[in-house]
Order: structure tokens, then sequence, then C-alpha cells
């Protein structure tokens, strides 16, 4: 494959809608050329309104970040200035000028479809092409993209000018070297890529999925109300997970702590959705408890293990106190 250009790629995201206008700000403000495309045919009125509510809602997003410190307000305009906007009848020559697009139509087949068809016909044959979707698995898209070696999926957070991490699913026939690109492209825009396997629900969406209904279930039998869920998640959950991963979390605490947790809840409340995973149960079999037994599911043989809580503890510390949260000592 065609190495691309070595000068600072040129992004175009086709779809104008929430998760476009996040990721047009996020390469945009990291000194990247977007085009941002709608391809949906609009009359000539309600194209220009939907690109200039785009334009406007990126202006918004950019200007947050100033009135939060992040940004130098000398900056602003030329971050917004990085970004041009496409209708339907610009499209074509919006995308083919691209080194990177990234689909972010509606998760409707239908409108994949014809955006593939789109951007297929448009793109350079160097291109990588990437969806954004939530909804749809990388091989049912694949076939739908000329050269589907330089394809893949990059499945964002909202909102998406913030959340660091995107979800990078190569299909079977992604060339290694296309996600290696990629994963440098989305590097070079701030994020955090991580690579996972085309399941549904990815990693975050799935784990989420579950803390959310446990928690409106949690509120629908009367355990607590919703504020006390979200003062709980806030300032307990949340805290903790911000700073350590949940499996290493596992591993810190022990395998087998969660063992006997879990299987109390799952006997408590009659149901196996509480049950600790085989997993869990394979590493008690061979005593891969976790960071005090040297292993689980990570390996802490060679960690210097008082270094890496001191190192641990002390960001807790530090969000803490960054959130008012930190006790004054008396």
């Amino acid at each position: 494959m065609t190495a691309l250009p070595q000068a600072t790629p040129v992004i175009a995201i086709v779809g104008p809608g929430r998760m476009g206008r996040g990721m047009a700000h996020a390469f945009a403000y990291t000194g990247h050329t977007v085009r941002l495309v709608d391809l949906k045919p609009r009359p000539v009125d309600a194209a220009h309104a939907s690109l200039q509510a785009a334009a406007d809602e990126i202006a918004r997003t950019v200007g947050i970040m100033a009135q939060a410190g992040a940004l130098p307000a000398d900056q602003v305009a030329p971050v917004l200035a990085r970004v041009t906007t496409h209708g339907a009848a610009q499209a074509d020559a919006a995308i083919a000028g691209a080194d990177l697009v990234l689909e972010g139509v509606p998760e409707i087949m239908e409108v994949k479809q014809a955006a593939f068809a789109r951007i297929g016909a448009a793109a350079r044959r160097d291109a990588l092409i990437a969806s954004t979707t939530s909804t749809f698995l990388v091989e049912s898209l694949a076939d739908l993209v000329p050269g589907p070696e330089r394809f893949l999926n990059t499945h964002w957070l909202n909102p998406a000018y913030l959340v660091p991490l995107v979800e990078v699913s190569p299909g079977r026939r992604t060339d290694p070297a296309v996600l290696a690109r990629a994963m440098s492209l989305l590097r070079g825009a701030g994020k955090v890529p991580v690579q996972c396997a085309a399941a549904p629900g990815f990693i975050v969406p799935r784990i989420q999925a579950l803390a959310l209904n446990e928690a409106a279930r949690i509120v629908a039998d009367g355990v607590a109300t919703a504020e006390a869920v979200d003062t709980a998640t806030r300032v307990g959950l949340g805290l903790r997970f911000a700073i350590i991963g949940l499996i290493e979390f596992i591993d810190w605490g022990g395998g087998d702590i969660l063992y006997y947790a879990s299987n109390y809840l799952a006997e408590a409340f009659g149901d196996r959705r509480f049950a600790a995973p085989e997993i869990v149960e394979r590493n008690m079999a061979r005593g891969a408890t976790g960071m005090r037994a040297g292993a689980g599911f990570h390996d802490w043989h060679d960690r210097d293990i008082g270094a890496y809580q001191l190192e641990t503890l002390t960001k807790l510390i530090a969000l803490l106190d960054h959130l008012k949260l930190l006790p004054v000592p008396k």
C-alpha cells in the first residue's frame, strides 16, 4: 500500500451530526485540516442551515475549551479556520483530497451503504477509510468499501472532542499497516486508541450497559434514590476507575474476593448475572489471584508493588484534591 504523505494529514468526516462535529473539533484542535461533509441531498437553504449548525456547534465546543482555560483565546480562530464544511455537491472533491475518511452517518444500513458507495468512488486508493459505527460490526461494512484492506472501525465515545478513548476494530482483511497508521493518526489527534475484536458492544458500551441497567434496577427496587445512586457512582465507583482499570482493580483486591463476593450476590438475588465468570474460577484454581500472588490477569512478579501502589494512590489523592473531596487534616 502506498505510504501516506508526511505532511499533516487531511481528514474528511462524512456526517455533520454530533459525532462528526466532535471528531472535527478533535482533529482541528490538534492541527489537522478537516473537511466536514454532508452527503444528504437537501434544498440549498436546508443544506446551508445544516452545515451552519455544525459549524456553530464546533465553535461552541472550541469556545468551551477556551473558557475552561485549556486553549488560549487567540487560538480559537486558528482552530476553527482548519474546519471547512461541504455539502453534497462539493462532497467528492472534499473526500478526494483526504488521507483519512471517517464515516459518521446515521446507524441505518441503507444510509451507510449509500455513504460508502460515494466515499469509495471519491476517495484516493491510498486513503484510509473508517466507520465510527457503534452498531454494525466491521465485517458487515468492509464489503461496501473498494479495498477492504484499508478499512476498519473506530468507535469514539461522546463527547468525542473530550473523551480520549477510541475503540479500534480491524476486520479480517484489514492490512496491519493500515491498523498501525490509524492508531498513529488517532494518537496524533490526542486520542488513546485501544484495539479490540469486532464484537457487539466493543469494550466500554458492553460494560456500561450492565452498569447502567443495574443502577436503574437499584432505583426500581427501592434500594436507593436516583440521587444517592448518582452520588455513589460519582464519588465511589467513578473516582476509583478514573485512576485504575477494572481488570487492574481485580488484581489489586484479589480475584478470590471478586469470586466470593460475586457468588454471594448470585445466591442472594437468585440470579446468575452476578456470578463470577469462568476465567475468575480458572485463575483461582491456578493460584493466580492477583497482585499478592504475583500473578492474576496481569503478571506482577517483576513489578515494584510498593512504588506502583504509591503512584496509583498519589493520583487518586490528586484527583480528590482537585474535586475538593479530600478531607482537611486537623
